[in-house]
């Protein structure tokens, strides 16, 4: 294992080590602009975010929220493309030395093709992909092409999802695995729940041996939820809420301020586990 994928590895193995969940952020590409998205991602991973994922905008995002989907919109009516995604991996990436993924829903990267996708994607300095609808036994020429190109292959599984899937997704993914907390659409939550907890168990369980990462998403929102979910989990994905700032903003410096102060308040709380 080397390049960008191992700097993925190696940033989940020091947060471990420093007895703490590391913190990934998730922002949209394009959103607000193209520029003012990298300029809000560099502010989220300069505030104290350890990882980010930067959304692959789609205009059928099934699995998003509100939030998101109004991120998403924004996005696309500005133009927003593939080459600007690319440029905020890249340059998000060289700005700060962090590890850094792309989230997209699969018919965008089947249209643009998987060869040409995962080469520009390492090209960039990208870490790999999360990959919501990818079914796993789908996945094949995804993987062949991610293990290539040195990318980890993020799956998502959630709390219906039974042990023999768990099983097969924690040996077919890379990087880490992505546990939705709850069944539904992305969004903040006034509480994560139990459910995230159990199937952070039963996801290592299937794992054993592989030492693969466990990180939750879905519905944190602030540091006290971060800090609960930063006691089970290896890491802590946090989405809605920063673009909820970001929306909720009166001007690009405002936005930028606000989601780097999110930041060091989500990264003080994932080491309070």
């Amino acid at each position: 294992m080397s390049g960008n994928i191992r700097l993925l590895s190696d940033t989940l193995a020091r947060a471990k080590s420093e007895d703490r969940a590391a913190l990934i952020a998730y922002l949209p590409a394009g959103f607000p602009t193209v520029d003012g998205g990298i300029e809000a991602i560099k502010a989220v991973l300069d505030g104290g975010a350890d990882i980010v994922e930067v959304g692959l905008p789609h205009s059928d995002p099934v699995l998003d929220g509100p939030v998101i989907q109004t991120a998403d919109d924004i996005a696309l009516r500005g133009g927003v493309r593939i080459a600007d995604v690319l440029r905020t991996v890249r340059e998000a990436h060289t700005a700060t030395g962090k590890p850094v993924l792309v989230m997209t829903y699969w018919n965008p990267i089947d249209r643009y093709g998987v060869e040409r996708f995962t080469a520009e994607l390492a090209e960039a300095g990208g870490a790999g992909c999360i990959l919501p609808d990818l079914p796993v036994q789908e996945s094949a020429v995804w993987r062949e092409h991610a293990r290539k190109h040195e990318l980890a292959t993020v799956f998502v599984v959630a709390p219906s999802s039974r042990d023999a899937r768990l099983a097969e997704i924690t040996a077919a993914g890379s990087g880490f695995v992505y546990a939705a907390s709850l069944m539904g659409v992305t969004g903040t939550r006034e509480s994560v729940g139990a459910q995230a907890q159990d199937l952070v168990r039963r996801t290592r369980a299937t794992a054993a041996g592989r030492g693969l990462p466990v990180c939750v998403g879905l519905g944190v929102s602030n540091a006290e939820q971060a800090a609960e979910v930063a006691g089970f989990a290896d890491g802590v994905i946090v989405g809605s809420a920063f673009v909820k700032r970001l929306l909720d903003a009166g001007d690009q410096a405002a936005g930028i301020a606000a989601v780097r102060a999110l930041a060091g308040e989500l990264a003080e709380g994932v080491r309070k586990r």
